[in-house]
Protein backbone atom coordinates (compact mmCIF):
# COMPACT_ATOMS: atom_id res chain seq x y z
CA UNK A 1 0.00 0.00 0.00
CA UNK A 2 1.31 3.43 -0.96
CA UNK A 3 0.71 6.22 1.56
CA UNK A 4 -0.07 9.89 1.11
CA UNK A 5 2.55 12.49 1.91
CA UNK A 6 1.56 14.73 4.83
CA UNK A 7 0.83 17.81 2.71
CA UNK A 8 -1.44 16.03 0.21
CA UNK A 9 -3.23 14.13 2.98
CA UNK A 10 -3.86 17.36 4.90
CA UNK A 11 -4.97 19.37 1.86
CA UNK A 12 -7.27 16.74 0.36
CA UNK A 13 -8.68 15.84 3.77
CA UNK A 14 -9.52 19.48 4.48
CA UNK A 15 -11.11 20.14 1.08
CA UNK A 16 -14.89 20.55 1.11
CA UNK A 17 -15.24 18.51 -2.08
CA UNK A 18 -13.22 16.25 -4.32
CA UNK A 19 -13.46 15.68 -8.08
CA UNK A 20 -12.98 12.06 -9.11
CA UNK A 21 -12.25 10.94 -12.66
CA UNK A 22 -12.39 7.15 -12.83
CA UNK A 23 -10.56 5.19 -15.52
CA UNK A 24 -12.46 3.35 -18.20
CA UNK A 25 -11.39 -0.13 -19.26
CA UNK A 26 -9.29 1.43 -22.04
CA UNK A 27 -7.44 3.69 -19.59
CA UNK A 28 -9.12 6.95 -20.57
CA UNK A 29 -10.68 9.09 -17.86
CA UNK A 30 -14.40 9.68 -17.38
CA UNK A 31 -15.78 13.14 -16.71
CA UNK A 32 -15.20 14.23 -13.11
CA UNK A 33 -17.80 13.61 -10.43
CA UNK A 34 -17.83 15.98 -7.45
CA UNK A 35 -18.29 14.40 -4.02
CA UNK A 36 -17.46 14.71 -0.36
CA UNK A 37 -14.14 13.35 0.87
CA UNK A 38 -13.08 12.52 4.42
CA UNK A 39 -9.89 11.71 6.20
CA UNK A 40 -9.81 8.98 8.84
CA UNK A 41 -6.35 8.64 10.32
CA UNK A 42 -3.86 8.60 7.44
CA UNK A 43 -6.40 7.48 4.86
CA UNK A 44 -8.85 9.22 2.53
CA UNK A 45 -12.33 7.95 1.69
CA UNK A 46 -15.34 8.65 -0.51
CA UNK A 47 -18.81 7.06 -0.58
CA UNK A 48 -21.77 6.90 -2.91
CA UNK A 49 -25.10 7.97 -1.43
CA UNK A 50 -26.69 5.50 -3.85
CA UNK A 51 -24.43 2.71 -2.66
CA UNK A 52 -22.88 0.15 -4.97
CA UNK A 53 -25.65 0.79 -7.53
CA UNK A 54 -24.64 4.45 -7.89
CA UNK A 55 -23.44 5.27 -11.41
CA UNK A 56 -20.09 6.78 -10.43
CA UNK A 57 -19.34 3.90 -8.04
CA UNK A 58 -20.09 1.30 -10.73
CA UNK A 59 -17.82 3.22 -13.11
CA UNK A 60 -14.88 2.85 -10.70
CA UNK A 61 -15.06 -0.93 -10.78
CA UNK A 62 -13.68 -1.47 -14.29
CA UNK A 63 -10.08 -0.49 -13.47
CA UNK A 64 -10.22 0.64 -9.84
CA UNK A 65 -8.02 3.56 -10.79
CA UNK A 66 -8.55 7.21 -11.43
CA UNK A 67 -7.47 10.75 -10.71
CA UNK A 68 -8.61 13.08 -7.96
CA UNK A 69 -8.46 16.82 -7.54
CA UNK A 70 -9.05 18.52 -4.20
CA UNK A 71 -7.42 21.10 -1.97
CA UNK A 72 -5.03 22.16 -4.71
CA UNK A 73 -3.79 18.58 -5.17
CA UNK A 74 -4.12 16.50 -8.32
CA UNK A 75 -3.21 12.86 -7.89
CA UNK A 76 -3.57 9.51 -9.60
CA UNK A 77 -5.18 7.01 -7.26
CA UNK A 78 -6.10 3.40 -6.80
CA UNK A 79 -9.65 2.87 -5.50
CA UNK A 80 -9.96 0.12 -2.89
CA UNK A 81 -13.25 -1.07 -1.47
CA UNK A 82 -12.91 -0.45 2.26
CA UNK A 83 -13.25 -3.26 4.77
CA UNK A 84 -16.31 -3.13 7.04
CA UNK A 85 -14.01 -2.61 10.04
CA UNK A 86 -13.11 0.80 8.54
CA UNK A 87 -16.74 2.00 8.41
CA UNK A 88 -17.00 3.32 11.98
CA UNK A 89 -14.00 5.63 11.57
CA UNK A 90 -15.28 6.81 8.19
CA UNK A 91 -18.76 7.43 9.67
CA UNK A 92 -17.19 9.50 12.45
CA UNK A 93 -15.16 11.50 9.91
CA UNK A 94 -18.29 12.28 7.86
CA UNK A 95 -20.20 13.36 11.00
CA UNK A 96 -17.35 15.58 12.15
CA UNK A 97 -16.63 17.21 8.80
CA UNK A 98 -20.11 17.51 7.31
CA UNK A 99 -22.33 17.38 10.42
CA UNK A 100 -23.50 20.94 9.79
CA UNK A 101 -25.42 19.55 6.80
CA UNK A 102 -27.71 17.58 9.10
CA UNK A 103 -30.33 16.58 6.55
CA UNK A 104 -27.71 15.54 3.98
CA UNK A 105 -24.94 13.84 5.99
CA UNK A 106 -27.27 11.07 7.15
CA UNK A 107 -27.44 9.83 3.54
CA UNK A 108 -23.75 8.83 3.61
CA UNK A 109 -24.21 7.00 6.91
CA UNK A 110 -26.66 4.35 5.71
CA UNK A 111 -25.78 0.69 5.24
CA UNK A 112 -26.25 1.18 1.50
CA UNK A 113 -23.71 4.03 1.39
CA UNK A 114 -21.27 2.23 3.71
CA UNK A 115 -21.08 -0.69 1.28
CA UNK A 116 -19.67 1.72 -1.34
CA UNK A 117 -16.87 3.12 0.84
CA UNK A 118 -13.74 3.52 -1.24
CA UNK A 119 -10.28 4.13 0.17
CA UNK A 120 -8.17 6.37 -2.06
CA UNK A 121 -4.50 5.47 -2.27
CA UNK A 122 -1.91 7.39 -4.29
CA UNK A 123 -0.15 5.63 -7.12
Amino acid sequence: MTTWNDSDLRNIGAAEELDLESERGDGTLRDPVTMWVVRAGDRLYVRSVKGVDGPWFRATRSRQRGRVKAGGVRASVTLHVADPDEYADVDAAYREKYGRYTSIVEHVLTDRARASTLRLEPR
